[in-house]
């Protein structure tokens, strides 16, 4: 399995009901361009490439770097398909199953689980749970069907890709007793928007197999087209478990653009999150805070208590009632001596707080 990219470049954030904040995206490497090129038609970023001596043989596995020669695809997106959950009913949780030995063995940062974290939040999701597991059939098998067996919505990102350790769909085809089996129009899919690349025609046919494994899929899975730009689907299985790649670009944009297919809680379920900084220790508020949550979890308002280096502590208030929230929100500005912040004002003090430490 390739390791999922670092940062996100140049890929505007859609978050499709307009009515939903979009999500800040990050950057990616350069290997992980060449990677996410075969996934969308965006063309791959030059990069260096090997000496004719030294140049691995042709295959899809992120060796390519060269361009898509403008390829531009505008493929059909999946019509809506009826709500998997039944009529009336939306998701009110939500779990990420995160697959990779390379997090694991801390190779590669994930930054998807946190993405997904935020994205669950401005949705009025609550995401329950978060799993790194190993590229491994067994405990892929068990994660997957306890956390379909447990929440309305669950994810998985990583090991989608060809080579021998991306195992992510044989696995969970086992877990749903499904064969595996290639999806006609993927397949179709890709050989667009890879067949301009000068490698596809030396392609030997261990490795044109090796780009096949892309498109085979748990049979009875549905599969969403989602992009219009990128070939490869988001593959739902027990109308809950979302299968995802591992590279944040384009989990990112998938996640985005599976929003509209997804049965999403009404606005009004949506969690007001307030913020009040004060400059005291966390150990002189800590006993009012104490007491201060005990009120408030009749009324399912979540207080917590997060220091910032060298300057203070914010006091977070999290519930979906918003005008209590708001009028606790005032209390506690006068209990600790704060002050109610914005969330730009929270990010601008956090990222002073660690360029104080780099000094």
């Amino acid at each position: 399995m390739h390791p999922a990219a670092n940062r996100l470049l140049g890929f505007s954030n859609h978050i499709c009901r307009t009515t939903r904040s979009p999500i800040a995206g990050a950057a990616f490497t350069t290997s992980s361009k060449q990677r996410l090129a075969q996934f969308s038609s965006m063309p791959s970023l030059p990069s260096s490439s090997p000496s004719p001596s030294t140049a691995p043989p042709p295959s899809v596995s992120a060796s390519d770097s060269g361009p898509l020669n403008n390829v531009q695809a505008n493929f059909d997106v999946s019509p809506m398909p009826q709500n998997p959950l039944g009529e009336g009913r939306y998701i009110r949780t939500a779990a990420a199953l995160i697959i990779g030995d390379e997090i694991l063995n801390g190779k590669t940062h994930d930054k998807n689980s946190n993405y997904f974290a935020r994205y669950c939040f401005e949705q009025g999701i609550e995401l329950k749970r978060i799993e790194v597991i190993a590229d491994d059939e067994a405990e892929i098998i068990e994660a997957s069907r306890r956390m379909v067996r447990n929440y309305d919505f669950v994810i998985t990102s990583g090991g989608i890709g060809p080579t021998h350790d991306d195992i992510t769909y044989a696995s969970l085809a086992k877990a749903f007793d499904q064969p595996l089996a290639h999806h006609p129009e993927c397949l179709r899919r890709m050989d667009e928007m890879i067949r301009h690349r000068p490698w596809v025609a030396t392609q030997n046919e261990e490795q044109r197999e090796a780009t096949r494994r892309m498109a085979l899929f748990p049979s009875q899975a549905e599969v969403l087209f989602i992009a219009k730009d990128v070939w490869v689907p988001v593959v739902r299985l027990e109308g809950k478990l979302c299968i995802f790649p591992g590279i944040p670009a384009l989990f990112q944009k998938m996640i985005n653009g599976l929003t509209p297919f997804l049965p999403l809680p009404p606005l009004s379920e949506k969690p007001l999150r307030m913020q009040i900084f004060t400059s005291r220790p966390e150990s002189l508020i800590a006993p009012y805070l104490t007491a201060l949550q005990a009120r408030m979890k009749a009324h399912g308002i979540q207080v917590g208590s997060y220091p910032v280096l060298a300057q203070g502590v914010y006091v977070s208030l999290i519930g979906r009632d918003r005008d209590k929230v708001q009028d606790i929100a005032k209390e506690v500005e006068t209990e600790v001596g704060g002050k109610i912040v914005t969330e730009e004002e929270v990010k601008r003090r956090k990222d002073d707080s660690k360029q104080q430490a780099k000094i």
